[in-house]
């Protein structure tokens, strides 16, 4: 793998935007108090710095492990929580610095599938009522009772699960039922957390198919948030890869497995199950050590120094910066992974 010898700052991915580009989100920080703000007690930054870029009926994912930020980065672009720093770019138009009022308009064009389906849905509501409730807000529509039967009917649920509660139905209908709510405001760009992760591997795959029918079909732009790559290989166009709270390496999902250059990344890959044809079953890659814990970094160098097995002195005194390797892949890295 040949290096291309310049650097890319935190913000740069900018300048190899292409005109369908629909989201670009620039150096985003979040934040998290601690209570009573002080120098032995700062605020936990989930998300430092993080910047990628979505294309207009584009698919991609977000990977790492739990605690990575990914979920922070998720709830700072469908506006539940404020940026402390950085641009979201949305259609052209910087979304971090509009107040709750002047966001409004952007609600139904950028919408949220959350991991826990039936907690997301209101218990004392009917699925009709919800549904009805979205039409009504975003659409402004008197009568919403055909659009809840479309929209049922799109995510394959039968028309009278109108009339049911979200405790009588099972976790794979329920996000059946959060994907056609998020659907009901007609969105342009869909926010995917972590939305297979609590079904079974079966439900899994009936739920991916799904998503990957609506982008097609409604030409949706899509964040697909994961820390399953097996999962991500199946809907992602490219892959953007977290780890405490950066994104260390985005490259075109199909190079994935094969080019794939940072450290972590590779581990990630490596502990990724691969199955057995023969006795129908998956049993996981051997897997590469990773030392340390998550919360283990070095504040002035690598945020990987502390678990990278190849790391130098430059690792642990500098912060690598994001490098172009090729075509739609960048990396934050000193000792990338050369060739596979």
């Amino acid at each position: 793998m040949n290096i291309i010898p310049f650097a890319v700052s935190a913000g740069d991915q900018a300048n190899h935007a292409k005109p369908d580009l629909l989201l670009e989100v620039q150096d985003l920080e979040v934040t998290y108090s601690n209570g009573n703000a002080s120098p032995n007690n700062p605020p936990f930054r989930a998300v430092e710095g993080v910047s990628f870029q979505v294309r207009k009926g584009e698919v991609l994912a977000l990977v790492g492990e739990s605690g990575s930020g990914k979920t922070s980065v998720a709830r700072a672009l469908v506006r539940l929580m404020k940026p402390s720093r950085g641009r979201i770019v949305f259609d052209g138009k910087e979304l971090a610095s509009l107040s709750d009022r002047e966001f409004q308009p952007y609600r139904s064009r950028i919408q949220m599938v959350f991991q826990d389906a039936v907690a997301s849905l209101n218990p004392r509501m009917t699925i009709g009522e919800t549904l009805s409730e979205v039409v009504l807000v975003h659409q402004k529509r008197r009568k919403a009772h055909g659009d809840v039967k479309s929209l049922l009917d799109t995510v394959g649920l039968p028309q009278n699960f109108a009339n049911r509660y979200p405790h009588t139905i099972s976790g794979g209908q329920a996000q059946r039922v959060a994907i056609a709510r998020a659907l009901a405001a007609k969105p342009e760009f869909l926010v995917a957390d972590e939305p297979v992760s609590a079904l079974d591997v079966s439900i899994q795959a009936q739920i991916l198919n799904l998503l990957a029918d609506l982008q097609k079909d409604l030409k949706l732009s899509l964040l697909f948030i994961s820390h399953d790559l097996a999962v991500v290989g199946h809907i992602a166009d490219r892959v953007a890869v977290m780890y405490h709270g950066q994104v260390v390496e985005t490259l075109p999902a199909p190079k994935l497995y094969r080019d794939a250059a940072h450290h972590y990344t590779r581990a990630l890959v490596e502990a990724t199950p691969i199955p057995d044809t023969r006795r129908r079953t998956h049993y996981p890659r051997p897997e590469i050590p990773v030392p340390g814990s998550l919360s283990v970094n070095s504040s002035t160098g690598c945020i990987y120094y502390a678990r990278c097995g190849v790391a130098t002195k430059t690792c642990f005194k500098k912060k690598p910066p994001m490098e172009v390797v090729g075509p739609d892949h960048f990396i934050r890295c000193f000792s990338p992974v050369r060739g596979s």
